[in-house]
């Protein structure tokens, strides 16, 4: 008997190691000094089976004693914005659960800012959790999965944490409904399944063959977390301004048309033509995906005309607000609300038109030219049902996460990117005393290894799909998707450096499309503007000749695989238990293109490419003392509450007009090389 219950003690103690220690007021008793791995896990668990009540007794417990309004001294505000949270659940106006949540419907993101308020004031660990359990059983799924995404990212409580894969968290966003339903199936009978989950569309349809860009679940979550890193609806008053906002915006959607119109000329398709608000919607889409909770995602049919959209806007306000946006790019200013007039016509002017375009709380006269980004999104995904006669719920463009999945996104983005070169274009081209660097001079430029891609498989649980029971075991559900990769590489970088001692420079190196999609060259002045930015970083030349190897994994444009949510519990869970360091510090960031996506396709037979690679002064660029040691993506995410760590307008020296390609070829530290992408069509065969 003594040796049973010595058993039974050693397990309890076991236990209790492997999960976080609680005081008399339900929650850690060290936190705010909790570890890294403990607040990991916390997250982990208020994450796991969102759909369901939480399951994990600790955080149960704080849900059903705690009290926002309580104590008012753990919130830097005084409780402010947890009594305005409060109030609305009071009186019975927040959106009840088991309903879908859009970040562009206009109550609904109100709720979620609310609760992100509520956890952006909290000045402990403790008040953060105690806030978050609560506000997780009493919020809509979608809202507090939102909040709680952009809360982590922002607060400095949130610091080494990595956020699971929204994927696995919300599948049925990311996952078509034929897998979803194959999934229950599986749960319901306790068989386990792994199901290969096709993309959108047949061969009948062209846009089928760049599905799996748009359709990589990899790139969903760059887009959806570039968007909770820059909220357009972000206050400076939350802790810190968005470093270049607009102009990140301009530069991050930018790129994803110029990689999307690669991966078009991959497959031998035009690139992509801009949208018309007066002419049809030439492609339709039909997404074959559901919303865990409201039914089908909508579908549009081919050759739309473009309908008013009730409570939103008339096909008229669109063309309106072009015209104005246009106009200001032809007189060279904005005019902000109170009349005044603010220069664009220089390098910085891209920012602010970039706010103007999203549009962001930091637009300086929204009410002049409206949110033409935003609310276009809404348009589109509304085609379906534009006066609501059928009750559906909001389309594929009106989330985030699931907009690139519909082809008209990189449409609507490629109208938009024109304006921005509309502005661009209107700067002075760069003469070479522009892009010089005294004293240095790129002599090569190789790369390391094949630019080959291939097709791989890739699998993420599909557990947080299917409904929980007590008395349905849970069962290994996933899905099986394709998706691009590539073969590693790397560039081998000669500069000489002819100054008397060590200078900085900034290598900048783009990826530029050679032909289009009848084989005719483009010119310097068309091709500028499809060039992808592969790479950019800070390195210290010494004097005479520096040979630099830099890895493709390395680049700063590109985050690598996320862990699954599995591992992500399981690493968390054994640093807790055996009180270890946790260390997922390459993981924090998710907004980056997928390093995976590095390269386009290219072809079987290869495809032409021009390698751009630049080497330019660094100490007029740095914003920061040491940018040797910028890690993460900070190429198109920035640094979070820094300043931009890159003086020069984003895409330099590529992103304005080039009338005489001279002032490249004669510039000693420009290379432009040719290089080829093959593509190996026969990859799953040699596995």
């Amino acid at each position: 008997m003594v040796l049973v219950k010595l058993l039974v003690l050693c397990s309890l103690v076991a236990a209790a190691a492997a999960w976080p220690s609680f005081g008399q007021d339900g929650f850690q008793s060290d936190a705010p000094d909790a570890t890294l791995a403990k607040r990991q896990q916390v997250v982990n668990h208020l994450l796991d089976y969102i759909y369901d009540h939480l399951h994990y007794t600790d955080l149960k417990g704080i849900a059903g004693t705690f009290s926002p309004e309580a104590d008012t001294s753990i919130y830097t505000d005084d409780g402010a914005a947890a009594h305005v949270l409060m109030e609305e659940l009071r009186d019975g106006r927040l959106l009840e659960q088991h309903h879908w949540f859009s970040l562009f419907n206009t109550r609904q993101r109100e709720e979620a800012i609310m609760l992100f308020e509520v956890l952006i004031h909290c000045k402990s660990w403790v008040c953060f959790v105690k806030n978050a359990a609560y506000f997780r059983e009493h919020m809509n799924e979608g809202e507090f999965v939102y909040a709680l995404y952009v809360a982590v990212i922002h607060t400095d409580l949130g610091h080494g944490i990595v956020l699971p894969p929204l994927y696995e968290v919300t599948p049925h966003l990311f996952t078509n409904s034929e897998v979803i339903n194959k999934a229950y199936s599986a749960k319901m009978t306790q068989t386990p399944g792994k199901f290969n989950m096709d993309f959108t569309g047949t061969k009948k349809n062209k846009e089928q063959r760049v599905a799996y860009f748009g359709e990589d679940i990899g790139m969903n979550i760059h887009h959806v977390t570039w968007h909770m890193d820059f909220p357009f609806w972000w206050k400076d008053s939350y802790g810190y301004h968005l470093d270049r906002k607009g102009e990140l915006f301009f530069w991050v959607h930018h790129q994803l048309t110029a990689r999307f119109d690669s991966e078009r000329l991959s497959n031998w398709l035009d690139v992509v033509d801009e949208l018309h608000w007066e002419d049809v919607i030439h492609e339709g889409f039909a997404p074959h995906t559901s919303y865990k909770f409201g039914g089908e995602f909508p579908a549009r049919p081919d050759n739309v005309h473009f309908e008013d959209v009730d409570g939103v806007a008339r096909v008229r306000d669109m063309v309106i607000l072009e015209s104005r946006i246009r106009d200001a790019i032809a007189h060279g200013y904005i005019i902000d609300h109170s009349g005044n007039k603010i220069d664009i016509k220089n390098e910085h002017g891209i920012d602010t038109l970039g706010d103007i375009i999203e549009s962001s709380v930091y637009s300086p006269n929204v009410q002049y030219y409206g949110a033409l980004h935003n609310t276009a999104h809404i348009m589109l995904g509304r085609q379906g049902d534009p006066h609501g006669k059928f009750d559906m719920p909001p389309g594929v463009m009106e989330h985030f996460e699931t907009a690139t999945r519909d082809p008209s996104f990189f449409r609507l983005h490629k109208y938009m990117d024109n304006i921005f070169k509309e502005h661009k274009d209107t700067l002075p081209p760069y003469t070479k005393e522009d892009i010089a660097f005294p004293g240095v001079v790129l002599d090569s430029v190789t790369i390391d290894g094949e630019l080959k891609t291939y097709f791989d498989t890739f699998e993420f649980s599909l557990v947080n799909a299917v409904d929980q029971s007590d008395k349905v075991a849970d069962v290994a559900i996933s899905a099986d998707v394709h998706r691009l990769n590539h073969q590693e590489f790397s560039y081998n970088i000669d500069v000489s450096n002819n100054n008397g001692g060590k200078v900085l420079g900034t290598i900048r190196i783009f990826l530029c499309p050679v032909k289009d999609s009848n084989g005719v060259t483009f010119t310097w002045e068309e091709g500028h503007w499809h060039c992808i930015e592969m790479d950019k970083f800070y390195k210290s030349l010494a004097p005479g000749i520096n040979h630099i190897v830099r890895k493709s994994t390395d680049s700063s444009v590109t985050v690598p695989d996320r862990p699954s949510f599995n591992i992500l519990k399981s690493k968390t869970d054994r640093a807790v238990s055996s009180h270890s360091k946790l260390d997922l510090h390459k993981f924090e960031r998710s907004c980056g293109i997928p390093n995976r996506l590095l390269l386009p396709k290219g072809k079987a037979r290869g495809m032409d490419f021009a390698l751009f690679v630049g080497v330019t002064n660094g100490d007029e660029a740095k914003t920061v003392d040491d940018p040797e040691e910028l890690g993460a993506t900070h190429a198109q995410c920035g640094i979070h509450g820094e300043k931009y760590p890159d003086k020069k307008p984003m895409g330099y020296p590529v992103d304005r007009s080039v009338p005489d390609n001279r002032v490249f070829l004669e510039s000693p530290n420009i290379k432009r090389v040719y290089v080829k992408v093959f593509h190996d069509e026969h990859h799953d065969e040699h596995q």
